[in-house]
């Protein structure tokens, strides 16, 4: 997935709870999406789905809109919808925004307690 960026990007997550900083780099991006092998075996299984692509006035910004479906322990599955503005050179990602609903995305992964954690330590 990282090699989609160019080698320096600006990625940002606009609604993450809590707030992330931008991914400024093709490096940066590959510890983002690099998960241990032992939280990987943990985590719903994940795949994308519902893709459509929108061109805009501009040549190098597509939207793209999708969801995120998740595949439960109990074999249910939750989808978390998701909208990415990209601007793309050269056949590379060198500004994106991700707009991913955090809540969602928490629960589809059985992580609720750990977002209200996370967000208790911010606002003490």
């Amino acid at each position: 997935m990282p090699d989609l960026y160019g080698e320096v990007t600006d990625v940002r997550h606009p609604m993450a709870t809590p707030e992330s900083k931008p991914l400024t780099s093709r490096r940066a991006l590959q510890e983002h999406f690099t998960v241990p092998p032992e939280v990987r075996e943990s985590l719903p299984k994940r795949r994308v789905a519902d893709v459509v692509v929108h061109e805009t006035t501009d040549p190098e910004v597509i939207v793209a809109e999708f969801a995120y479906e998740f595949t439960l322990p109990d074999d249910s599955m939750a989808k978390v919808p998701c909208v990415f503005v990209m601007r793309v050179r050269d056949g590379q990602i060198i500004e994106s925004r991700d707009y991913i609903d955090p809540i969602r995305t928490y629960s589809a992964r059985g992580e609720l307690d750990r977002l209200i954690a996370l967000l208790g330590a911010h606002t003490s």
